[in-house]
């Protein structure tokens, strides 16, 4: 395991309990959680489709899309992961794996999530390396999800929460060109995006027709700001309305903590797809 691979098993399974990431209750997370599902729903093809999710921790994400008939494999680098991921209810197939190399046969899949490892490979070109493992595996028409985290929502989070000081300012000018995450602010090492960068990365990897969407919105800001406020459930259903209302708006899809690209995998979609895995629904 080469030493970025090992700090993200060491960060996950020393440090941070990813399991409890989308369930604890903070606003930006309670937006990713909901509108990345939303955006799923929308775009994924009829159940039971079959869906890889590259990245998948402990199975959030999964268990939902189980839930609503597809069959569905996960894959993590962190093998605790991937052990709360089967162990979970239901119990998921899932396995660990490098998203750089997935263990996957060519053409297997309707579409393929990657909603966690571009951000934690900070070179170009692992990234377009994991986009690309995700066309190979996605059959001809399918759809690749791509998730990035913005290149300014580390300081706007900052700022919302109270915690900006002369060394996140000073940080931020750095992030605006390299995009680099200092672990000394917390985190990994990791890569934060600005829009274009997710589009060409995209393109770079063989997918077409790729779209860009904001998650959590522009108003995920004012939600945090008042989270222990008494409007905060108003605050939070206000962010959410803007961030379905301005998901695909150009000027403002960068101000959400994360983007979601979305592509089609270029090809014949009446192919015939080899070695189909068995996956259990």
């Amino acid at each position: 395991m080469d030493p970025q691979a090992r700090e993200i098993v060491d960060y996950y399974t020393l440090r941070y309990r990813e399991d409890l990431r989308l369930s604890a209750g903070r606003p930006q997370a309670r937006l990713e959680r909901q509108r990345t599902l939303e955006i799923l729903r929308e775009s994924l093809p009829p159940a039971p489709a079959r869906i890889l999710d590259v990245g998948g921790a402990t199975g959030e994400y999964a268990r939902a899309l189980v839930a609503l008939g597809h069959r569905v494999r996960l894959l993590d680098l962190v093998p605790a992961h991937v052990a709360q991921a089967r162990a979970g209810h239901p119990g998921l197939d899932a396995e660990v794996a490098d998203a750089r190399a997935l263990p996957e046969d060519d053409d297997s899949y309707d579409a393929t999530l990657l909603l966690g490892p571009l951000y934690h490979l900070p070179e170009h070109a692992d990234r377009c390396t994991a986009l690309a493992e995700a066309v190979r595996v996605t059959r001809p028409g399918g759809t690749v999800f791509a998730a990035a985290i913005s290149r300014f929502a580390l300081p706007l989070d900052f700022a919302a929460t109270g915690r900006l000081d002369d060394r996140t300012i000073e940080r931020a000018r750095t992030l605006l060109t390299d995009g680099r995450n200092d672990p000394v602010l917390g985190f990994t090492h990791a890569y934060f995006h600005r829009l274009e960068e997710l589009v060409d990365e995209c393109l770079t990897a063989g997918l077409v027709n790729v779209t860009v969407e904001g998650v959590e919105g522009p108003a995920w800001l004012a939600a945090e700001a008042g989270a222990h406020g008494p409007t905060a459930e108003q605050l939070f259903t206000a962010a959410l309305a803007l961030a379905r209302t301005y998901h695909d708006e150009p000027a403002l899809v960068a101000t959400s903590a994360h983007l979601l690209a979305r592509a089609t995998v270029p090809g014949d979609p009446s192919r015939t797809r080899p070695n189909q895995p068995d996956l259990p629904v």
